[in-house]
């Protein structure tokens, strides 16, 4: 690849941070995942309590949940290879790799999607008598609006790429986008271990 078109850092780049203190990106997105982790608490913590209220009809979770799992584990580390290539200015491997973590997440959502259509094929419904029902579709139907969210971001990150925008010397971007994409898959085997022990 030729190196020559990665630009030098200057005084506006993303690198080009104070030294003290978090960048303020970062600082940004840790409270977003604040945010989020206090949400889906408070889902899991209403599942719990409305489950011992009685008037809950159990019923099996969609097999396909251990295949959308694996999923989003190798869409993990396929997104911290790109990081890792990217702080060593391996572009090509970096577009290659963040390109397979996008197609991972859509096939991640295309997944959740058959899970859907099973919970359907066996009466459960979003909106129905089944509050147990009601539960998954959320904390799943929630999850995946925020990996769609995470897999545009990969996109963005992806086309800065191909702009030679993205380097060892501008690397912000590639790591926040590696930060949520750890996060959101951390947070399905959270929610994934949760409805296996309490559903």
């Amino acid at each position: 690849m030729n190196y020559s078109k990665i630009p030098m850092v200057d005084q506006n780049s993303e690198a080009a941070q104070p030294t003290l203190g978090m960048n303020p990106k970062k600082f940004s997105m840790w409270l977003f995942l604040l945010s989020v982790v206090m949400i889906f608490a408070s889902l899991t913590s209403g599942y719990i309590v409305r489950k011992a209220e009685g008037n809950w009809v159990d019923f099996e979770l969609p097999p396909i949940f251990w295949v959308t799992s694996i999923i989003l584990v190798l869409s993990s580390v396929t997104h911290h290879i790109a990081f890792n290539q990217a702080k060593k200015d391996n572009l090509d491997q970096v577009k290659g790799w963040m390109i397979i973590t996008s197609l991972l997440g859509i096939l991640f959502l295309v997944t959740q999607f058959y899970a859907w259509v099973y919970l359907v094929g066996i009466n459960v419904y979003f909106v129905g008598n089944n509050v147990a029902g009601s539960f998954l579709y959320v904390l799943t139907g929630l999850h995946a609006l925020h990996l769609l969210s995470a897999i545009i971001f990969v996109l963005v990150i992806t086309y800065k790429t191909f702009q030679f925008k993205v380097h060892s010397k501008n690397i912000l971007g590639i790591e926040l986008s590696t930060t949520y994409w750890h996060f959101l898959d951390a947070l399905w085997i959270y929610l994934f271990a949760f409805l296996l022990y309490f559903h």
